[in-house]
């Protein structure tokens, strides 16, 4: 089946629907998912948005970020982050975001490696609210079309440009012909045995591009969480996230000896080690996150979602600790883009997870992530608004059996677990088996 649109657009996260909502609603605009709409790892997202607090915050918020990445980041990109976040965000709130309010004002909370609070949230679902303000826009458009369960097997291409997707939907081979391209397919936890992320979020996107010659960077670039809720006959499923905001709000680490070890607001990476290093003096698989010294309403209340999800596991957090422990979160790295989110390939975006625009260096600082699929998605579709109405789609067509495209999933997942074999070497947590 051919589908002929003006753009295609990989994923339904925040970079999907965002940067579909910011295309000129004149223009075709076809969003694919790999599976069902909210199975996205924005839909995830707890802790919330980092937001600069007015233009004094903005050169702040820039060295709170370089700092967190090791000075790895692409300094232009940071600040790109960090100068458009307040319009993103007014943005995001026309849509009809929700988020907390303290005083008649947004309620700033904070997160590790922030040197002020700076994070805006709804309660502890801020991604959860952001998919369903986006999602309830995309469906709002008449110009806007979604595909669920339909797989990305590998882009079509002419003239070494980007015209297009090919896709497996409902057992069928479908050519998606398109003017522009967004890759907004999300990263590689799946690729882990032990992650917060979807299972289903295998690094499909970068696959694609080593295939096609795309320029990608910091594959090694890979981020783990400090606090996941530790559960000894989880050995499979994905992981539950114990958000690091609860750690800005006050809660603290002990090892299993109730002792205090480490600063909880230091950057990830570095409250991961010191994690890994307690359990490996203490002989445990974990370590103890308190909380349970705060107000019970006030966690109740403002963290809803992790109180909820620990009493089902017979955790009550407003009497006693939660035994967390580091697994794999966030990916740095991804397919090269400037700072429209343009790859190597003409015609051919890429934005979220599956980008590396360079804004995180080797360590995300807390809650950039969500602000970078806005900032960056946005500039994509802005690009994309300058050239659309002079380009033509470009129709080409690949002979390729539903058998082979089964075989390029297969290929792809085989091409981007070895290409992360060979970058991470031994690592704590182990990469799925081919």
């Amino acid at each position: 089946m051919d589908i002929y649109t003006d753009v295609l657009v990989v994923g339904c996260g925040v970079s999907g629907m965002y940067s579909a909502l910011n295309i000129d609603k004149s223009f075709r605009i076809t969003i694919i998912s790999k599976s069902k709409t909210e199975e996205c790892n924005t839909y995830l997202a707890q802790g919330g948005i980092s937001c600069a607090r007015g233009i004094d915050d903005i050169d702040l918020f820039v060295k709170d970020t370089m700092k967190a990445g090791k000075n790895k980041n692409n300094i232009e990109a940071v600040k790109v982050l960090a100068e458009e976040s307040i319009e993103n965000i007014h943005r995001l709130m026309k849509f009809g975001m929700d988020f907390d309010y303290k005083d008649g004002e947004l309620d700033y909370t904070r997160e590790g490696a922030h040197s002020i609070n700076r994070i805006v949230h709804s309660t502890d679902e801020t991604g959860k609210r952001v998919f369903e303000t986006l999602l309830d826009q995309v469906k709002k458009r008449d110009n806007i079309t979604i595909y669920e369960d339909t797989t990305l097997v590998d882009i079509l291409k002419f003239k070494g440009e980007c015209c297009g997707g090919i896709v497996k939907r409902d057992n069928m081979v479908d050519f998606i012909h398109a003017k522009y391209v967004i890759l907004a397919s999300g990263g590689i936890g799946g690729l882990f045995s032990n992650s917060t992320n979807r299972r289903t979020i295998t690094g499909d996107g970068i696959a694609i591009a080593i295939k096609n010659n795309i320029e990608v960077e910091n594959l090694e670039y890979v981020q783990f969480h400090p606090t996941a809720l530790y559960e000894e006959d989880n050995t499979a499923g994905r992981k539950f996230l114990i958000s690091e905001s609860l750690r800005g709000e006050g809660a603290k680490l002990f090892n299993i000896n109730k002792q205090r070890f480490v600063n909880e607001l230091l950057p990830r990476d570095v409250v991961a080690a010191s994690i890994w290093d307690e359990e490996k003096k203490t002989d445990s698989r974990f370590v103890y996150l308190d909380a349970s010294f705060m107000e019970s309403e006030f966690i109740i209340n403002r963290f809803p979602g992790i109180y909820k999800e620990c009493k089902k596991r017979g955790i009550d957090v407003t009497n006693e600790p939660i035994p967390v422990t580091p697994v794999q979160h966030y990916f740095m790295g991804g397919i090269k883009v400037d700072l429209n989110s343009k790859t190597s390939m003409d015609n051919l975006y890429a934005c979220g997870e599956v980008s590396c625009t360079g804004v995180h260096g080797a360590n995300r600082l807390a809650s950039n992530s969500l602000l970078e699929g806005l900032v960056f998605s946005r500039r994509a579709a802005l690009d994309i608004n300058k050239f659309i109405s002079s380009k033509d789609i470009a129709d080409v067509n690949r002979n390729i059996t539903i058998k082979e495209a089964d075989e390029l999933i297969e290929s792809n997942l085989k091409c981007v677990l070895s290409e992360f074999k060979k970058v991470l070497g031994e690592k704590k947590h182990e990469l799925i088996n081919d």
